[in-house]
């Protein structure tokens, strides 16, 4: 991505959740700051207004800019002159829609994590409103920010792959193997709990992960699936484990699998594209390399940056050997999301590299993936329809230009 290299001023950045002890709140913040792109000044970091304060003094924020009450802070952010020009919402699930809901009606830009909402309906609604405020509603699907996938996307648009036909992706962990919600550990506890994660465990909570990068790199979308969702613990009101086949628009098979049970796998997400010319595979945890092979040939490693691809370029920070990871992909995020508000301030158009920042309509495609999901497995196995995707539902989302006037 083109940068100016004149100083522009960091946008002004607040938090919705993410308060003293939360994991994923750290990691915006880190990943917010790492480009310069974005100053934290304000934040709902709680709804407990003790700890709301004393999270929001710990980093640095004025008395009057912690906020209890999150629409309280969407109103009078909205009312001032140097009011937030983006919000981050890094709450439990079952608060995404109606948080983004209040910031997108205050006229302010959105960064939800994911999943985008807790049902298609609500997906619909923030997608509606989106496009009527004209404000961007970008996604957290920060494994797609990695060089190397971007670079993989690059290869498939240009037909190095040839027609796909296989798309095999997994997402496997074990750090629910345990009852640990059952033993007061904050992050099991409300994944696991339906009120607050919805109504999909690791289906919602990975899987969709590994749904969205399946789509990104491949360029299709599922217009089937056939799932069995399991909860391997005792007791356990969600699934911890996802195994689904999947028909793709133009005729490719794939096959998805998420788990949260699978003993010994840390954070193992790993893809695999098979086209009529040659196939190509990632892991997450090693996330600077990509392995192209052949058809025929023999199978080559790319290294993250000896790539020379533009969206690769862009997403690189560090010269080759210097890894680049997990933070460094979040920030892209955020250097993409600033792009395109800053595009919008200046009435241009986002630099072309930006476009692969994951909004709403990637959010609202895994509400129906997971939706279909679920509808097949408790029909007892068969295939489901995707319902339809965005544009068939809202028509087309505003062009750059329109959201810039």
């Amino acid at each position: 991505m083109s940068v100016d290299q004149s100083y522009q001023r960091p946008l002004l950045l607040g938090m919705v959740g993410g308060g003293e002890g939360a994991f994923i709140g750290a990691v915006h913040r880190i990943a917010a700051r790492l480009d310069g792109e974005f100053e934290l000044v304000a934040g709902a970091l709680s709804s407990q207004p003790e700890r709301a304060a004393a999270s929001g003094a710990a980093l640095g924020l004025a008395p009057e800019r912690c906020y209890a009450d999150w629409r309280e802070m969407a109103r009078v952010e909205a009312a001032r002159p140097d009011g937030i020009e983006l919000v981050a919402i890094v709450t439990p699930n079952h608060l995404h829609a109606p948080v983004a809901r209040a910031f997108l009606e205050a006229g302010i830009d959105v960064l939800c994590d994911k999943p985008l909402a807790i049902s298609v309906q609500e997906g619909r609604e923030l997608a509606a409103l989106a496009q009527a405020r004209k404000r961007l509603l970008a996604v957290s699907y920060n494994y797609s920010a990695y060089p190397m996938l971007r670079h993989a996307r690059e290869l498939v648009r240009a037909g190095e792959l040839g027609e796909l036909r296989l798309i095999q992706v997994e997402y496997a962990q074990d750090w629910l193997a345990l009852p640990v919600e059952k033993e007061g550990q904050k992050q099991a506890s409300w994944r696991c709990d339906p009120a607050l994660a919805g109504p999909a465990g690791a289906l919602g909570d990975i899987g969709t992960h590994a749904y969205q990068l399946a789509c990104f790199v491949s360029g299709l979308r599922a217009v089937a699936v056939c799932a069995e969702l399991s909860s391997f613990v005792p007791g356990r009101r969600l699934d911890d484990n996802a195994q689904l086949m999947l028909r793709f628009a133009g005729g490719a098979r794939g096959a998805l699998w998420a788990s949260q049970v699978a003993s010994g796998c840390e954070n193992a997400l790993r893809l695999r594209i098979y086209g009529s010319k040659a196939g190509l595979e990632f892991e997450q945890e090693q996330p600077n390399r990509l392995r192209l092979t052949c058809l025929g040939g023999s199978s080559e490693w790319l290294s993250r940056g000896r790539v020379d691809s533009a969206a690769a370029i862009a997403a690189t920070r560090l010269p080759p050997g210097h890894p680049e990871g997990y933070l460094e992909a979040f920030a892209q995020i955020y250097r993409e999301a600033a792009e395109h508000i800053r595009a919008r301030q200046q009435g241009r158009s986002p630099a072309p590299q930006s476009l692969a920042l994951p909004q709403v309509g990637d959010g609202l495609a895994g509400l129906l993936f997971v939706d279909a999901a679920l509808r097949s497995h408790r029909a007892g196995g068969i295939w489901s329809r995707l319902e339809a995707s965005i544009e068939e539902d809202v028509g087309p989302m505003p062009t750059h230009e329109e959201m810039a006037k």
